[in-house]
């Protein structure tokens, strides 16, 4: 049994702590929120069984254009994080290269094939089946032209993956989904796919599941991480920590942290909002409404509507745009009496440019173990990226392993 300490208390990090503990190791996990307050928080809710390619990047100018000139709503850009972010884009436009995204899909398929299976034993060890739903993921979609493209697109992609997949008429999705003020065109129900009424909440009851199973979660911000003869010194609030082993999961912050050990880690930082709205009736499922970029899905606090990507400086002003054009989308769809007060949130998704996470062992510290780096896919691939960690951790090397490693 081993001594490990993590760094990161989002659904990342107690995945990763709940398997090493697993494993007979002691762990204890350090962040100065506490568990599921950050990006784990901040998400649309799905763990998303569908979801076996990673995002690429565009390379088609007519898309790379109307990205640039703000035409789309899946994504803003602010041009002042260009210069700051050039390395992280180049990388990530270059794996997006066809033959380069054809090498990382069968890695990135892998892990999103066992996500539910290892939520599973968690949800119910937790207790936290009322969090849980096993309704799927529907994509809705305005035109005809665009349904039915999209309809081909995806069922091509369902039978190369054995994915059940069901393509759904307006007026039949209207029948299933009661709370629709009108018919769509049509929609792509994805019916593997779970959902969440509280990200947060299924945190935090994995998190209690650690507790219970005697693990330690301390609340303090970190300042400085060290190497030792024996392992590895935490400076934090108030004093230090040793531990033999040291895991770093804490998403977006994990470059700055890594930084001072000599490690360089280009990220592409997505910042990312929701905002939840009070609305009339309930849907089934999360829906991606495909023609303006956000997912609505009802949650504890109404319904939420979370937007895609907006590249920005991290100390750049809030930029609700894609929000506000999200909920008059939403409102066109279903009936909103006004948004829930103090429910807006902004956050940063951690996206690597190979668009796999970073899961191993650090290159140059032998006691020094990766988690992060999930984009869009933290909560759907916490526990499994958890557990193949605590696998490498005892020993084991293939092809899956060394595709994520550092």
């Amino acid at each position: 049994m081993a001594d490990f300490l993590v760094l990161g208390a989002g659904m990342v990090g107690i995945g990763t702590a709940l398997a090493l503990q697993a494993q007979g190791h002691a762990v204890r996990v350090i962040d100065q929120r506490g568990p599921g307050e950050g990006t784990s928080h901040g998400n649309a809710g799905v763990i998303q069984a569908e979801a076996r390619a990673p995002y690429a990047m565009p390379r088609d100018l007519a898309t790379l254009l109307r990205y640039g000139l703000g035409r789309s709503n899946d994504f803003r850009l602010d041009p002042t994080v260009l210069p700051g972010s050039a390395r992280a884009l180049l990388g990530y436009f270059r794996h997006s290269a066809p033959a380069r995204y054809a090498q990382a899909i069968p890695h990135y398929a892998a892990l999103i094939a066992r996500a539910t299976n290892d939520h599973g034993p968690l949800v119910a060890d937790a207790g936290a089946d009322a969090l849980i739903r096993r309704t799927g993921l529907g994509e809705i979609y305005e035109t005809a032209q665009d349904f039915d493209a999209r309809a081909q697109t995806a069922t091509d992609f369902a039978e190369t993956h054995g994915l059940a997949l069901r393509c759904v008429d307006g007026s039949d999705l209207r029948a299933e989904e009661p709370a629709l003020t009108r018919s769509p065109a049509g929609a792509i129900v994805w019916d593997e796919s779970w959902s969440t009424s509280d990200p947060g909440a299924l945190v935090r009851a994995y998190a209690k599941l650690f507790e219970t199973r005697g693990g330690t979660i301390l609340q303090s911000a970190v300042h400085q991480i060290t190497e030792t003869i024996t392992g590895w010194r935490v400076d934090r609030d108030g004093g230090h920590l040793s531990a033999e082993h040291l895991v770093v999961a804490l998403g977006p912050w994990s470059p700055a942290m890594l930084k001072t050990l000599g490690y360089r880690v280009p990220m592409v930082m997505k910042r990312g909002y929701h905002g939840h709205y009070d609305m009339q009736g309930t849907l089934t499922r999360p829906y991606l409404l495909a023609d303006h970029g956000v997912v609505i899905s009802n949650m504890a606090r109404g319904l939420r509507i979370t937007t895609g990507a907006h590249l920005a400086r991290t100390t750049a002003p809030q930029n609700l745009a894609q929000l506000t054009h999200g909920a008059a989308a939403a409102g066109a769809l279903v009936t909103l009496n006004g948004p829930v007060p103090d429910s807006q949130w902004q956050g940063v998704r951690p996206c690597l440019p190979r668009m796999l996470p970073m899961v191993g062992r650090a290159p140059r510290h032998e006691k020094l173990w990766f988690n992060f780096g999930h984009g869009h896919q933290g909560l759907t691939l916490g526990p499994t990226t958890g557990a193949l960690l605590a696998d490498i951790v005892d020993g084991r090397d293939d092809a899956l392993t060394r595709a994520l490693a550092p």
